[in-house]
């Protein structure tokens, strides 16, 4: 995790490696903030289409608002791919994975911020897995052509956030085993 960079949209969200169950991993507390680690690096689809990680929560979602809107926008864990069509950062979209705090799994909406360029999509919802990890592992082509209708064979970067900055409060989560591979 040394390698990325962070990004302040409100306040800091504590990022820091720790130990946890006898495995390092990386811890995430935010209060009433929102920053992100993020990594601008190309990834080769044609090589690599499959993003693994593990992530878990450890209390009960934060967020009570609506989080199809800007005062909900609040997820204990996200993760980001990242896809540029152009200079312009308006022309950014991504993929935004999310343990939602109410929304049922895999479903999907537009980002309430960016709109259809950014989709959330809901891996996990709610308070059953919460103390547990769970386990992921995603065909990034296969989920943006569901997402935009686009094929493609690359990205430009990933992101992490935990953050609180709308809802409010404190949230706390842990991420782990962050990789791009040939195979699921």
């Amino acid at each position: 995790m040394l390698s990325w960079d962070s990004r302040s949209f409100k306040g800091m969200t504590e990022y820091s490696a720790a130990t946890l169950d006898g495995e390092r991993v990386l811890h995430a507390v935010a209060t009433d903030s929102a920053s992100a680690l993020y990594r601008n690096q190309p990834v080769d689809l044609s090589a690599t289409p499959y993003l693994h990680w593990r992530w878990r929560i450890e209390q009960a979602p934060v967020n009570t608002k609506d989080e199809l809107t800007k005062a909900g926008d609040d997820y204990q864990t996200r993760v980001y791919v990242v896809r540029r069509n152009g200079w312009a950062f308006w022309r950014t979209k991504a993929i935004n994975y999310v343990w939602s705090a109410s929304q049922p799994s895999a479903s999907r909406w537009p980002n309430p911020f960016a709109g259809e360029a950014v989709q959330m999509w809901a891996l996990d919802s709610g308070m059953a897995q919460a103390g547990q990890w769970q386990t992921h592992v995603r065909d990034i082509r296969a989920d943006w052509f569901a997402a935009f209708g686009e094929r493609i064979d690359s990205l430009d970067g990933l992101a992490l956030m935990t953050d609180t900055d709308n809802a409010g409060g404190t949230a706390s989560s842990w991420y782990a085993d962050i990789h791009f591979s040939a195979s699921p």
